[in-house]
């Protein structure tokens, strides 16, 4: 037993130090590939991709995913309580399963882990959050969740996003096309930026709205840091 305890305990340690490293790299190394972007890959679907620094992208790209994801990006460390709390009320209320999942665990997720709503790996979401927030700090984060959403099949990063959808980079952008390619994150392969339907121009229009809140207020001052 005790053999077995101490062998739990380095495997324990080994895997705690080996993220530590991992996450580290990545403050300085862009993520080579994701699970989503692998699992194309092996269905035969060509991936798109070009990673743009923050400088090299519209302002209204990051203020649009803040407006449609994560209003408080910049105030909390990675999870937002009031957003947890809200879809658990909502879903104990028995209405339309709700997401709590701050850009910052969304950035977790697709960078270092898979799909899914196992307790496994929602706890490593966990862990991975807390490790980013530590270590790479707000602007990282964004810059690196832009660069590795998946923004429909085969298309990741907002600056692939931009070229498939509107013939231009991600530093061209207007307010407009920026929330409408955040309004198609929550469904990247049913929604489609450069011909929405009327849901999701509707949704877009709001988003559109709301990114002058977020500029004007200063919600996305984090990200310029």
């Amino acid at each position: 037993m005790l053999s077995i305890l101490k062998f739990t305990l380095k495997l324990l340690a080994g895997l705690i130090l080996f993220s530590l490293v991992w996450v580290t790299a990545y403050r300085w190394i862009d993520p080579p590939t994701t699970s989503l972007m692998i699992r194309d890959h092996f269905n035969d679907v060509k991936v798109y991709r070009e990673w743009v620094g923050l400088n090299e992208m519209s302002r209204h790209i990051p203020r649009a995913v803040i407006a449609a994801e994560d209003a408080r990006f910049c105030e909390h460390n990675g999870f937002d309580v009031q957003a947890i709390e809200k879809a658990m009320q909502a879903n104990e209320q028995g209405k339309k399963l709700r997401g709590g999942s701050t850009i910052s665990q969304q950035t977790a997720k697709n960078a270092f882990l898979w799909s899914g709503r196992t307790w496994v790996r929602k706890g490593l979401e966990a862990w991975f959050t807390v490790l980013i927030e530590f270590i790479w700090g707000k602007p990282r984060i964004m810059e690196v969740y832009l660069n590795i959403a998946e923004f429909g099949r085969g298309v990741f990063g907002v600056q692939a996003a931009s070229i498939h959808y509107f013939n231009k980079p991600a530093s061209k952008l207007t307010r407009t096309e920026a929330a409408r390619l955040a309004a198609i994150l929550p469904q990247p392969i049913k929604r489609d930026a450069a011909s929405p339907g009327r849901y999701t121009k509707r949704y877009a229009n709001r988003i559109a709205g709301r990114t002058r809140v977020v500029a004007n207020e200063g919600l996305d001052a984090c990200v310029w840091k």
